[in-house]
């Protein structure tokens, strides 16, 4: 799949105003709209990016063009526009926004969720969004009551005018609102006559998860509709030779046995990769798989292994990579240190591990499509449907629904091209829903990579050069070919290469390794793995140095006020330097990722049979304004409780070119027994909001190892952290 461009500022100025039959509807201006509104009438809703709909009984719709994923943002995105428009917050409803260039996230130029930019990019818009149509309503009560504007103001979802507190409410003037043209510009409130943001706020989809009524993927249900369930190539990259379906078709139940074909080269035909079986219910579907008879042809990947795979990145060690960063001299800060410290590390593939497994449904027609899917990227999603049905975007419609997790999993859209599949074959909506060992054994991973740094101090301990090789595999080489600049992927060398601390010296450089294992987006993506790489080794040069870990950072950070407003704060609060009960150590780790600051200091225990126990977390993070307090927490708790889990329990290996692992006991998530006490501090800012999504993973790993240095003086340079790398 090719990109998608369409540069946009994120921060384009809201600019027009539409009448909708039942009320008030705003969005805010991109590149086209014009175009776009040209060939729509004001009461058609789906061509906003974002906007804003209000009905006479004075509920408020907004529309979201993000996806809900347990992070928060549906709350989050309808806080922004809910604070300028001055609405009831009780009367808020939310929907999720169709497919369409109009919603496209100008930091991807496609509609999708990720890179912890959805509140990011939604910060002006949506509040400009809010802010006009809340000057709209007040232009259309001045116009009835006869007063100037100026006079009145807003309140709880009502206009009053002040002079005779005479007053109306939205509903009742949103259809004059509508007639009236949209404010060229609009003042946004300052920070102080805030009454939404930056409070704690109870999440929009709280009831409905509690109550059951939330719609997930796999709670679809469609009048007729089938389900399936698809036998995947064991080996990457393989492809089915034949298959015999005749007792899998004679099983009660089964509908069909279709298959599967995939693009895995734009200049040539599909190739036939699975098979799906449909039947009326997906045990059925899932007991017909099994009496399938197929014959695999495995391909070049067939002989792939962890070991092949990492033998193949120490060769590439041995010489110079693409250039990523490049600063100083380093050959000379090498010659002029007083020591010089070397080190190897390796971070293992990872799987997403969603809760819900991957599944879609779609219902592909000759005139249309419907796809019901817990996607990350609907504009992908749109396009699979429309390479299936040959039919038009505005034929091809998107119901994302609620996510059971992501992780960066959902940017993919294999699970709904098997859907749109089968449903053409057939005829009849069909939902695919895969089982936790397919998820498992056929995700698109977090990279594995191997790294060599080299640094060169002074007499003091200071670091005189810096120098860092990184081989990995690319993800951008998968997702978007089209970005690859000279051989690099800035993705893979992300926390490495910016590297933020005082280093005259600096030299990084990249291998982009090619191999049969699919390569996806991984909750943190490439810092994820240079984090651990980076701070694990910045700790080293610490004890080389014989300083202290906490204050070497902060003497490197002194010229970086945010990571060091982190950096202190977790400290602090953690009570670094104090002591701890028997047996109990500390390690930190400091980074920042997405434009978001975190440092975390991990209190550990060991245990010989059970290895690493930690018990406390305390996490401070720099992300800007806080929109919700609430869902900021948990978000940086959750993303800590990912990051024990992977630097801990979990890893994919590869033999014979088949993944090994294959359900939560073989990469068990951490348990509620085993997670530990976190505490989550902010600090106060008042810099435009960033991502929380992601930040909080990358120090989770190098805290833990560099806890355990201190507890027993052996480096961890290699993940996950087993009981056996202890001894």
């Amino acid at each position: 799949m090719s990109a998608i461009t369409n540069p946009v500022n994120r921060r384009s100025f809201l600019k027009t105003g539409v009448a909708g039959v039942t009320g008030l509807i705003v969005g805010f201006y991109l590149p086209g709209r014009s175009e776009v509104l040209a060939a729509t009438t004001p009461s058609d809703p789906r061509v906003f990016n974002a906007f804003i709909q209000i009905a006479p009984n004075d509920t408020v719709t907004i529309l979201i063009n993000k996806s809900e994923m347990g992070q928060g943002v549906e709350t989050s995105i309808a806080m922004l526009a809910a604070e300028e428009l001055g609405c009831d917050w009780k009367r808020i409803r939310t929907e999720f926004a169709p497919a369409a260039q109009v919603y496209f996230d100008p930091a991807f130029g496609m509609q999708g969720t990720g890179g912890s930019q959805s509140i990011h990019s939604a910060w002006d818009p949506m509040r400009k969004a809010g802010a006009t149509a809340r000057e709209m309503l007040i232009a259309a009560a001045a116009q009835q009551w006869s007063v100037d504007a100026s006079e009145c103001h807003v309140e709880h979802g009502s206009v009053v005018h002040a002079a005779t507190k005479r007053s109306a409410t939205f509903g009742s003037l949103a259809e004059a609102a509508s007639q009236l043209p949209a404010p060229k510009e609009v003042e946004l409130k300052d920070p102080s006559q805030w009454t939404i943001l930056g409070k704690p706020t109870k999440r929009v989809d709280a009831a409905k998860k509690v109550n059951g009524t939330a719609e997930f993927g796999v709670d679809v249900r469609l009048p007729g509709m089938l389900h399936a369930s698809v036998e995947h190539c064991p080996v990457f990259a393989g492809t089915v030779t034949s298959f015999d379906a005749t007792k899998a078709k004679a099983m009660p139940g089964v509908k069909d046995v279709v298959p599967i074909m995939t693009v895995r080269d734009p200049k040539k035909p599909p190739v036939m990769t699975a098979v799906g079986v449909i039947a009326d219910n997906t045990w059925t579907a899932f007991q017909g798989r099994k009496a399938l008879d197929i014959k695999w042809d495995e391909g070049p990947g067939a002989d792939a292994s962890t070991e092949s795979i990492r033998k193949s990145f120490e060769d590439a060690m041995d010489k110079p990579g693409v250039t990523s960063r490049k600063e100083g001299d380093t050959a000379a800060g090498f010659k002029s240190a007083a020591s010089t410290i070397e080190a190897v590390y390796w971070a293992p593939y990872q799987a997403h591990s969603t809760m819900e497994p991957m599944n879609g449904t779609a219902d592909v027609r000759p005139d249309g499509v419907d796809l019901w899917v817990p996607t990350q990227f609907q504009t992908p999603s749109q396009l699979t449907g429309m390479g299936i049905s040959g039919l038009k975007a505005e034929q091809v419609k998107v119901h994302t629904t609620y996510l059971g997790g992501g992780f960066g999993r959902r940017g993919w859209s294999d699970f709904v091209s098997e859907s749109a599949q089968l449903s053409k074959a057939i005829g009849k909506p069909v939902q695919v829903t895969w089982t936790r060992e397919d998820d498992t054994q056929h995700d698109y991973y977090r990279p594995a990579s191997l790294i060599k740094m080299s640094a060169g101090l002074d007499s003091s301990g200071n670091p005189t050069a810096f120098t860092a090789r990184v081989a990995c595999d690319s993800i951008m080489s998968w997702f978007f070919p089209g970005s690859i600049t000279n051989g690099l992927d800035s993705s893979s060398v992300e926390g490495v290469s910016d590297i933020a601390y005082d280093i005259p010296n600096i030299l990084v450089d990249y291998h982009l390794m090619t191999g049969p294992v699919p390569m996806g987006f991984w909750r943190s993506v490439g810092a994820s793995q240079n984090g651990f790489f980076s701070e694990s080794f910045v700790d080293e040069l610490a004890h080389a140095a014989k300083k202290d870990p906490y204050q070497y950072r902060r003497d490197l950070l002194s010229k970086k006020a945010r990571h060091l407003g982190v950096l202190n704060l977790a400290a602090e609060k953690a009570g670094w330097g104090t002591p701890l009960p028997k047996g109990h150590y500390r390690g930190i780790a400091c980074l920042e990722a997405f434009s978001t600051y975190a440092a975390e200091v991990v209190e550990i225990s060991l245990d010989k049979d059970n290895g690493v126990k930690v018990h406390r977390v305390v996490a401070a993070v720099d992300c800007g304004r806080l929109i919700n307090p609430m869902t900021a927490e948990v978000q940086v708790s959750g993303a800590i409780v990912y990051g024990i889990t992977a630097a801990l329990n979990t890893e994919i290996t590869i033999d014979k070119g088949r993944v090994v692992q294959t359900n939560f006991d073989t990469i068990p998530p951490l348990r509620m027994n085993e997670c530990p006490k976190i505490e989550v501090h902010f600090v106060p800012s008042d810099e435009t909001p960033t991502g929380l999504g992601e930040p909080a993973v990358p120090p989770v790993a190098p805290a833990i190892a560099n806890a355990i240095f201190a507890a027993t003086g052996k480096r961890i340079r290699k993940l996950p952290i087993k009981p056996e790398d202890l001894a």
